[in-house]
C-alpha cells in the first residue's frame, strides 16, 4: 500500500492553475526586504508574551526551550530555504506539497496551513490589544488579568486588521518598504530591552526558583517537570509560533526580484538572529522577575500567568521594579517606548500575516481547492479577493479565541504539521526531479530532509493530545471542500456524491470530536472506550471515502490516491501514541520512551512519504520555464 513503484514515478496530471496570475505579480522585494519580512514574522507578539508563557510551563528551563526549539527550527528552515530558491512562488508552502504528492496530501496540508495562517493575523491585532489594555482597562475582562479581549476591544482589533488590508493593497513595493523600515525598530528595541533587564533587574536566584532550573511540577503550568516541560513549551507557549515566522520569504518569494539567491539568506539569517535574540528574551525575563510586585509566591511560575504580568510582562517588569533615582527615570521612559512598541512589533507582524494568509488563500487556488476567482490579480499587483477573504477570516477567528496564548497553541501546532511536508518534499524532489534547477542546494539532503521531518513530527507530539486533537479535527473538518469542490471539479468525482460525502464528513466529524470532548471533560481525562470509538469512526470515515474516490476516478487520480496513504495513516498513529504517551491523557508509555517510540516512527514514515512522491504536471512545467537560470 505505502511503497511507491515505477509507475509512480511517470509524470502525473497534477497541474498548477497559477501560472498566469503568477506572471502578474509585481516582482518588486529585494534581498533585506525579504529578510526583514521573514525577521518581521519572527518578532512580533512573540516577544511580547512569549517569554512569560514560557516560563509558566518550564520555569528557569524556559531558556532551553527557546535554544531547543530554534535549533530544531533550523533545520526545517534549511529544506525550506532550497524549496524556496528552486520553486519561488507566492503561497509556496502550501504548493509544493501538492506539486510532490498529488491534490489529496496537498489538500491536508493547505488546509492545516490555512487554519494558522488566517488566524495568525488576528494573534498579532489582539496581541496589541492586550498590551494596550495594560493603561486602557476596558479592553479586556475587568479584573481578571486573562488577557480576554472585551466588546470594545475586539472593536479596536478589527479596526487594526481594516488597516492591515490597505497597507497590503497597497502593494508589495509600499509592503516591503514599510516592513524593512519598521523591522529595524522591531529588532532595537527588544535587544535594549535584554541589555536594561540583565544591567538592572537580574535575580541570579530566579534561575533556580520553584525547586531548581528544572522546577517542581507543581509550580508549572501543564504539570509537567523536567525535560518534558521544555519539550511541551516548544510547541504551546509560543516559541515555535515566533520561530516559524522565517517562512515570510518563502510565502512572497514570487514576488521577490532575484528569489532563487535571496530566499536561503533570508529564511536562515532571520533564525539565526531570532535565536540569539529570543533566548537572551528568556534570560532577562527569568532574571528580571519582581515576585512581590506580581503578587506572586517566589517560584511559582504558573501564578505569573495570572497576575498583573499577563497584560504586558516587560512593561511590567520596568514599571515595577522598585528602583529609585535616575535609572526609575530611565525606566518609566522605557515603559512608555515599551508601549509604543508594543503597537509597532506585533501590528507590524500582523500586516505581514494578512499578507501571508492572502498568499495562502492564492496558493489555495493555484492547486484548484478554491475557484478561479481568487488568483485575480488588482491593479496594485496582489490577489485582491485573498486579501478580501484573508481580512473577514481574520475578524472571525478573534470571536471564538479573544486571548494571545488561546489561539498561539492551535497556530503553531497546525503550522508545524504542515512542515512535516519540508523534508519530505525536498527529498522526494531531489528523487523525482533532480534535473529541477536549483541555486541553492542543503548540504548532506539526505541526512537533513528525514532530520527536518523528525523535529517537525517530534515539535507536533510534544505539543500533547489535547491540542493535537483539535488540530486533527480541524483538518476532517475540511474534508467536504474537497468533496464539495475539488474532488468534483479536478478530480471529476459525481456532483452529487461529492455532495452527499461532504455533507456526511461534516456531520460525523463534528458529532464524533464533540462526544470525545464531552467523555474526556474537555480532554482532561481519560477515556479509553470513547477515544476508541472516536478514532474507530474516523478511521471508518476516511477510509470510506478513499474506497468511493477510487472507485469513480481516473488511474492518474489514483496515483495521488496511492500517494496520500502514508499520511492519512501518519496521522492516526501520532494520535494513538499521543493519547497513550507522556504528553496524552493515559501515559502508558512514560517520557522520554514515549518521544523515542514516536521519533521512529516519524522517521519511517518520511521514508515511506519520499518513496511514494510524483513527478507531477507542475514540476515539469517549472522544469522547463527554468531551465535556462
Amino acid at each position: 500500500m505505502f511503497m511507491g513503484s515505477k509507475n509512480q514515478r511517470s509524470s502525473s496530471g497534477v497541474k498548477d492553475l497559477g501560472t498566469e496570475s503568477d506572471l502578474k505579480l509585481k516582482k518588486s522585494l529585494g534581498r533585506f526586504e525579504l529578510l526583514f519580512l521573514s525577521l518581521g514574522g519572527v518578532i512580533g507578539s512573540g516577544w511580547l508574551f512569549g517569554a512569560l508563557y514560557t516560563a509558566g510551563y518550564a520555569g528557569g528551563a524556559g531558556i532551553l526551550s527557546w535554544l531547543i526549539g530554534g535549533i530544531l527550527v533550523i533545520f526545517v528552515g534549511l529544506v525550506y530555504a532550497e524549496l524556496g530558491s528552486a520553486i519561488p512562488k507566492s503561497g509556496g508552502i502550501v504548493r509544493y506539497p501538492h506539486y510532490s504528492h498529488g491534490g489529496i496530501v496537498g489538500f491536508i496540508m493547505i488546509w492545516a496551513y490555512f487554519l494558522s495562517a488566517a488566524s495568525a493575523p488576528a494573534i498579532e491585532a489582539s496581541a496589541t490589544v492586550t498590551y494596550l489594555s495594560y493603561f486602557i482597562h476596558s479592553l479586556t475582562t475587568n479584573g481578571t488579568f486573562t488577557g480576554q479581549l472585551t466588546l470594545e476591544g475586539i472593536g479596536l482589533a478589527y479596526f487594526l486588521l481594516i488597516l492591515f488590508f490597505f497597507l497590503n493593497y497597497a502593494g508589495v513595493n509600499i509592503l516591503g518598504k514599510v516592513t524593512h523600515a519598521a523591522g529595524w525598530w522591531k529588532l532595537i528595541i527588544p535587544s535594549v530591552t535584554v541589555i536594561l533587564a540583565l544591567a538592572f533587574l537580574n535575580h541570579p536566584a530566579n534561575y533556580t526558583a520553584g525547586g531548581g532550573f528544572f522546577p517542581s511540577s507543581t509550580y508549572l503550568s501543564a504539570g509537567l517537570s523536567g525535560f518534558s516541560a521544555v519539550l511541551f513549551a516548544i510547541p504551546t507557549s509560543g516559541v515555535v509560533f515566533s520561530y516559524l515566522g522565517f517562512r515570510q520569504a518563502v510565502e512572497y518569494g514570487g514576488e521577490g526580484k532575484n528569489p532563487r539567491k535571496d530566499i536561503p539568506f533570508a529564511v536562515i539569517g532571520s533564525l539565526l538572529i531570532a535565536i540569539v535574540l529570543y533566548t537572551l528574551l528568556q534570560v532577562a525575563f527569568t532574571g528580571g522577575v519582581n515576585w512581590s510586585a506580581a503578587g506572586v509566591k517566589v517560584g511559582n511560575w504558573t501564578g505569573l500567568t495570572s497576575s498583573g504580568m499577563v497584560n504586558g510582562p516587560f512593561l511590567f517588569m520596568f514599571e515595577n521594579s522598585g528602583l529609585v533615582g535616575p535609572i526609575a527615570g530611565l525606566f518609566s521612559v522605557w515603559a512608555l517606548i515599551l508601549l509604543i512598541d508594543a503597537v509597532i512589533s506585533p501590528a507590524g507582524t500582523g500586516w505581514i500575516y494578512v499578507g501571508t494568509s492572502t498568499r495562502t488563500i492564492y496558493g489555495f487556488a493555484t492547486n484548484g481547492y478554491l475557484p478561479s476567482l481568487f488568483l485575480k490579480i488588482g491593479k496594485t499587483g496582489v490577489p485582491v479577493f485573498s486579501l478580501i477573504a484573508s481580512l473577514l477570516i481574520g475578524m472571525l477567528f478573534l470571536l471564538p479565541f479573544p486571548a494571545w496564548i488561546a489561539l498561539v497553541g492551535f497556530i503553531s501546532l497546525a503550522t508545524v504539521f504542515t512542515c512535516i511536508m519540508g523534508g519530505i518534499g525536498l527529498h522526494t524532489l531531489r528523487n523525482v526531479a533532480p534535473d529541477l534547477p536549483r541555486r541553492y542546494k542543503v548540504p548532506a539532503y539526505k541526512i537533513i530532509a528525514p532530520i527536518a521531518t523528525l523535529v517537525a513530527g517530534l515539535i507536533v507530539y510534544w505539543a500533547g493530545f489535547s491540542t493535537l486533537f483539535y488540530v486533527v479535527t480541524a483538518i476532517f473538518l475540511g474534508l467536504p471542500i474537497f468533496f464539495g469542490y475539488y474532488a468534483y471539479k479536478i478530480f471529476k468525482l459525481d456532483k452529487r456524491m461529492a455532495a452527499i460525502l461532504g455533507a456526511i464528513d461534516l456531520g460525523i466529524a463534528l458529532a464524533s470530536a464533540f462526544s470525545l470532548d464531552i467523555a474526556t471533560s474537555g480532554l482532561s481525562t481519560a477515556n479509553n472506550i470513547a477515544f476508541g470509538l472516536y478514532m474507530g469512526i474516523m478511521i471508518a470515515l476516511v477510509v470510506i471515502n478513499i474506497l468511493v474516490l477510487w472507485d469513480s476516478v481516473s488511474q492518474d487520480v489514483r496515483k495521488e490516491i496511492k500517494a496520500s496513504y502514508w499520511l492519512i495513516a501518519l496521522i492516526f498513529i501520532v494520535m494513538t501514541i499521543s493519547y497513550f504517551g507522556g504528553f496524552g491523557l493515559d501515559a502508558i508509555i512514560p517520557f522520554p520512551e514515549d518521544t523515542i517510540v514516536a521519533a521512529i516512527i516519524i522517521l519511517i514514515f518520511h521514508f515511506l512519504a519520499v518513496r511514494s512522491g510524483l513527478r507531477t504536471e507542475a514540476i515539469e512545467e517549472i522544469i522547463s520555464t527554468t531551465k535556462d537560470l
